[in-house]
């Protein structure tokens, strides 16, 4: 039992790697895993005694304790089933489909990420490039059921309406967003992951998938957890506040109940002087083809000379950016009142509420005023001046510029004449090939005046 021994100093190098392995994970690692999440409790703790609407538990599972009680959901396990009936597939083949589905779609919520960071650099963010106006949430949640679900539902003009809407309601609640193949590139896939934005196949046929995504959705919803949906389902490409596609909205539908949580929608209507996408959307909107991505290098050289005027001290944003609360809409309560009613008209009246919502800013009145005909600074301020009254009237929310209409009237005038889709000579003119650009400003505007 004495005997030396003598072993190769490699061997004895992995002997102790191996052994400090072992050390850390059964003595260190739940140490400081226990650590952590009394840290993580207690921050919840004070996190939740300041939100209007507490994170639910369902939130702080983890994501693989998510995945499995997705995957063994009682209906995905009945649609796998039916899955492998259809398409003769064996089941364990159906049901590691399924299981692929629910790893794709369940998102990894931390809330360190969404408040630590998140909510900072999207306030950040939005200052840098907007001069943000907002309506009160608390204003838009009162009188809503501590209990019900709450559903955020917006009108999707910018890409930055993630980042604006994120941390307009930071200090009420932590949103779950639905988000599209864009943002499944890595590493950015990790950072919306871990804000608890969850991915979707916009347009997949696939009848499995479908019924593994509706399952998480009517889960969220009956768990309590808020969420802020897009019904459009992508950009809109002409400025308008478009026609709900009711994927989303129906899973809801469909496992909603007398003795489920009610569900509250609250209409967000969110309007920018400059979309920050406007000629891609209008280009594509031109083309008829909804598929459009702005390029890498393209992006870079726009981020690059925003840098530069910036340093130059030449930059100085995007003009306003403001977001509208509407009148929330209980489906409990719409359900009551609409017996026999088609789901189409759920999603036809929440995206009414949301464009009488879309406020009224600067640049959109002042491209109004010139596609109705004005031609110099007199006529678009008076035109301006009659819109207003027209909006006003209509129970619309205006945002004029400090100092008022004559602010108003030139804060637009200097924007539209920048871009260059208007130039002054004898008179105000639309450049040529520019008309649908200013069509695309003024489309909030004129859309609301229809707007009974």
């Amino acid at each position: 039992m004495t005997t030396t021994v003598e072993l190769p100093l490699w061997l004895v190098v992995l002997a102790l790697v191996l052994a400090a392995i072992a050390a850390l994970e059964r003595v260190l690692m739940p140490s400081a895993r226990w650590f952590l999440r009394r840290r993580m409790e207690r921050l919840l703790g004070r996190l939740n005694t300041h939100l209007a609407r507490p994170i639910h538990p369902f939130r702080l599972m983890a994501r693989q304790d998510r995945i499995v009680q997705l995957t063994y959901d009682p209906k995905v396990l009945q649609a796998v089933m039916e899955h492998a009936q259809e398409t003769g597939v064996p089941e364990p083949v159906a049901f590691q489909e399924a299981r692929t589905y629910a790893r794709e779609i369940v998102p990894g919520f931390s809330a360190l990420v969404y408040f630590g960071f998140a909510t900072r650099a999207a306030r950040w963010l939005s200052r840098l490039l907007y001069r943000v106006r907002v309506g009160r949430v608390d204003t838009a949640l009162a009188g809503i059921d501590p209990e019900a679900t709450v559903i955020f539902v917006m009108n999707h003009r910018s890409n930055m309406d993630y980042v604006l809407v994120t941390w307009l309601v930071a200090n009420r609640s932590a949103l779950s967003y639905a988000v599209g193949e864009w943002a499944r590139i890595w590493p950015l896939s990790r950072l919306i992951r871990a804000m608890g934005a969850y991915f979707i196949r916009r347009g997949s046929r696939n009848a499995l998938y479908r019924r593994v995504l509706a399952r998480y959705v009517q889960i969220t919803a009956a768990e309590g957890v808020t969420q802020a949906v897009f019904p459009e389902g992508g950009l809109s490409l002409d400025g308008r506040v478009g026609a709900a596609k009711m994927g989303l909205l129906s899973y809801i539908l469909q496992d909603f109940g007398p003795d489920h949580r009610d569900v509250v929608f609250v209409p967000v209507g969110i309007g920018y002087d400059r979309v920050l996408e406007d000629r891609l959307l209008v280009e594509a909107d031109r083309k008829g083809v909804r598929r459009f991505r702005a390029g890498a290098f393209g992006i870079l050289a726009f981020v690059t000379r925003m840098a530069w005027r910036k340093l130059r001290g030449r930059f100085t944003g995007f003009g306003a950016a403001a977001v509208a609360f509407g009148a929330p809409l209980s489906l409990r309560g719409w359900l009551a009142t609409q017996t026999g009613a088609e789901p189409e008209a759920l999603g036809a009246a929440l995206m009414a509420r949301v464009a009488e919502a879309v406020p009224m800013l600067p640049v959109p009145l002042v491209a109004a005023a010139v596609r109705a005909g004005a031609r110099d600074r007199a006529g678009v301020e008076a035109s301006v001046t009659a819109l207003v009254a027209q909006l006003e009237a209509k129970g619309a929310g205006v945002e004029l510029a400090e100092g008022g209409i004559a602010a108003t009237v030139d804060e637009g005038l200097q924007a539209l004449l920048a871009r260059g889709i208007l130039f002054d000579l004898n008179g105000l003119r639309v450049v040529s090939g520019k008309e649908s650009l200013l069509a695309f400003q003024a489309a909030a505007v004129e859309q609301r005046i229809q707007i009974q």
